[in-house]
């Protein structure tokens, strides 16, 4: 009975993010009511393995008491303390301080918000006042990868390539402009990885001489792109982007929402190919999505134009939760785990991971494996050698995460079918061999369904 109301309330007032209206009306809700390590229990009993940790987010698993203790004996002892007017709390200054000491090169100034989507659009701000504050105000143009995310705030989602965040929102804006995507599996130039690296080059030098180079302020990339697939660029990409923008005199912004606080390894994945961009966003892992937070990790040399041009005037930007100090006790917890033996659990678990899911590369369905750490997609086709799409009529997102959920497992279902996995740090060994046993029962099921038998024979 519970059970019940709960879906017809939610149908009846709850908004769901990422959904379509009608669809979950007809489908309702799974409710989930209780969760420990990387199980989640739904509120009919059925237990779950998360192999998305939320929503890429709960690196430390669910149940964590330190972390939950460390919340609460802040709002003991105070739940709220406001930046403005030049307050501030303990853990907001600690956690920035870290965060500046953890981070590349001279990344030193930390601005705090509420996740990914408004750090994205605190860098637009601070690159806007930048640059107006050098005398420059025509560098106004921003530059994204097609398949990127950034998130979904009007601002965010224009520098976001995927179609989804676009329709009926009026965005992007004639300001907001793409160039392609690395992604090395459907790569017009091929799989080689030199030649994806020229090509990306050329094409981002192609684009700042169409709209000028002295219009150009940044340059926005994922060091993997999530949403777009977790698309792994080749060895290097990174770098190689991050050096031309500095040849041409823009800013390089790594969006590192998903990858950064081992997700692929290290804190941050920047450090991968040894890169210190000129800003980095960072949110979901940073409090293992126990609290809301985010951040954007700014470049001293960044900082001090910004200073300099505002002198003692205001600078003209701040949200009200900016340095909540529940959020930033959590985070302090949460990065004091991930040097307690957190990351390193993540890399085991991370390599057990790629192994498995490798081993289901010869399955008939499956076109691409690829990853990094505990991030990674399985991508799927109905035939390999042309490497076809599952039939968009299939409706293979919803089929894939349906059957997923049946067979205790949560994951991502990418929009042709793919499944994305980025398990909790915390996960046993044992845990993530259930988890790719899991993935292949589902792949062997759906390669069952009549309509991708024929569309299999049709290819």
């Amino acid at each position: 009975m519970i059970s019940n109301s709960l879906v017809e309330l939610d149908r009846q007032h709850l908004i769901h993010p990422l959904s379509s209206f009608r669809g979950h009306e007809r489908d309702g809700v799974r409710v989930i009511q209780s969760a420990k390590g990387a199980t989640l229990t739904d509120v009919m009993g059925h237990r779950l393995l998360d192999g998305f940790a939320g929503l890429w987010c709960v690196n430390a698993g669910y149940g964590q008491e330190s972390i939950v203790e460390a919340a609460a004996e802040q709002m003991r002892r105070l739940p709220y303390a406001t930046g403005y007017f030049d307050l501030g709390s303990e853990p907001a200054i600690r956690l920035a301080s870290q965060l500046a000491e953890r981070a590349p090169g001279d990344l030193d100034h930390v601005y705090f918000t509420l996740g990914g989507s408004d750090a994205v659009d605190s860098t637009v701000r601070f690159i806007r006042y930048y640059n107006h504050a050098r005398g420059m105000p025509e560098k106004d143009q921003f530059i994204s990868l097609a398949q990127g995310f950034h998130g979904s705030s009007t601002v965010g989602a224009g520098l976001t390539a995927l179609p989804g965040f676009h329709a009926g929102f009026g965005v992007p804006f004639d300001w907001q402009h793409k160039i392609s995507s690395h992604y090395v599996y459907r790569n017009p130039v091929g799989p080689d990885p030199d030649a994806i690296i020229a090509a990306s080059l050329a094409e981002l030098r192609a684009k700042v001489d169409e709209l000028g180079a002295e219009r150009v302020a940044a340059f926005y990339a994922e060091p993997i792109q999530g949403s777009g697939g977790v698309l792994v660029p080749p060895p290097g990409w990174m770098k190689a982007m991050a050096e031309a923008c500095r040849e041409l005199e823009i800013l390089f912004v790594v969006d590192e929402v998903i990858t950064g606080f081992g997700r692929t390894g290290p804190i941050f994945a920047s450090s991968e190919e040894d890169i210190v961009p000129d800003f980095i966003t960072v949110a979901k892992g940073l409090t293992s999505g126990y609290a809301p937070l985010g951040a954007v990790l700014m470049a001293d040399h960044v900082y001090q134009v910004i200073a300099e041009g505002a002198g003692d005037g205001l600078i003209g930007h701040g949200y009200t939760y900016s340095g909540h100090p529940v959020s930033a006790a959590v985070g302090l917890e949460v990065l004091r785990l991930y040097d307690d033996g957190l990351l390193e659990n993540g890399r085991r678990a991370g390599e057990r991971l790629m192994a498995g899911l490798h081993g289901l590369a010869d399955h008939p369905l499956v076109g691409d494996v690829r990853g990094r750490g505990m991030l990674a997609a399985v991508e799927l086709v109905t035939d390999k050698a042309a490497k076809t799409p599952l039939p968009a009529a299939s409706q293979p997102s919803k089929r894939i995460f349906d059957r997923a959920y049946r067979n205790g497992l949560i994951i991502r279902a990418f929009g042709n079918g793919g499944l994305g996995f980025a398990p909790p740090l915390c996960c046993s060994l044992g845990e993530i061999d259930e988890m790719v046993e899991r993935a292949r029962r589902v792949l062997d099921e759906t390669l069952d369904d009549p309509d991708i038998r024929a569309a299999m024979k049709g290819d």
